[in-house]
């Protein structure tokens, strides 16, 4: 609005009267001449009143879309809060986002472009919390088998030979170490098979409970991976839904792909 008003200001409205004109008014003019010059002044007079009046409420005229948005964002993505206190605390989180992805984009000095999503009125340190990854005690790792290969590409994009599914949402659920596993286990099925398969992440989240892996509560991609192999594989993602919370474990499912073996 600032810049509204800057470039609006009554200063360069064009009707200032200088005092030269003003001299030149004299009592010869006709009545007509008299009615149309006051015309225009009253016209001039409303108009600057009228973005006076504008500087007023410009915070409220402006604020009122950025709600609506908010609010046109609850009913998307299905948000609901405990209180109107939370709400508008959500609300400013929301509109601070907003206006970061806004300026990110507006900068293009980079590759990529930001945009809103499910998790747009959390703040940073709230949507790192809410991951689930655990950084575990882990067994050592195994030496990486292929050190002594020299003759390889400068890089590889699995995505352009296949081997990854599209993206996924793990939503409010802390799932993103089932989605490690699994999309680790959908990318080595793909290499080995020729065949890319979407695999169930609820799968792991719903039956993964007997060890150190809690669903939602988080847990690691190696047991992930452990589990994946003891209990014979995982069914696809369209017979194993993924819905993002704690379910019962179904075992009447039919397996998609298994995998023998990995790596940590």
């Amino acid at each position: 609005m600032d810049d509204f008003m800057r470039h609006n200001k009554p200063s360069n409205l064009g009707i200032s009267i200088s005092t030269s004109q003003r001299t030149e008014v004299c009592l010869s003019h006709s009545h007509h001449q008299v009615s149309k010059m006051a015309s225009k002044v009253v016209f001039a007079t409303l108009f600057i009143f009228g973005l006076w009046a504008s500087q007023t409420t410009a915070r409220s005229l402006f604020e009122a879309p950025v709600k609506l948005t908010h609010e046109q964002w609850m009913v998307r993505y299905g948000r609901v809060y405990k209180s109107e206190t939370e709400k508008q605390m959500r609300s400013k989180i929301y509109n601070h986002n907003v206006e970061y992805i806004e300026s990110f984009n507006k900068a293009g000095t980079h590759t990529y472009t930001l945009g809103i999503n499910a998790f747009t009125d959390m703040t940073n340190e709230e949507f790192r919390v809410r991951n689930g990854y655990k950084s575990p005690v882990a067994p050592k790792p195994t030496e990486f088998m292929y050190g002594s290969v020299t003759d390889v590409p400068d890089s590889v994009d699995w995505r352009d030979l296949g081997a990854v599914t599209a993206v996924k949402d793990q939503g409010m659920c802390g799932s993103c170490w089932a989605f490690s596993a699994v999309g680790s286990m959908e990318g080595i099925v793909q290499i080995a098979t020729n065949e890319l398969i979407a695999l169930s992440e609820q799968q792991v989240v719903d039956c993964d409970t007997h060890g150190e892996d809690e669903g939602c509560m988080g847990g690691y991609m190696y047991t992930a991976m452990e589990f994946i192999i003891n209990s014979g594989g995982l069914a696809n993602n369209t017979a194993y839904p993924y819905r993002g919370d704690d379910g019962n474990c179904s075992t009447n499912v039919t397996i998609a792909a298994m995998s023998g073996t990995f790596v940590n």
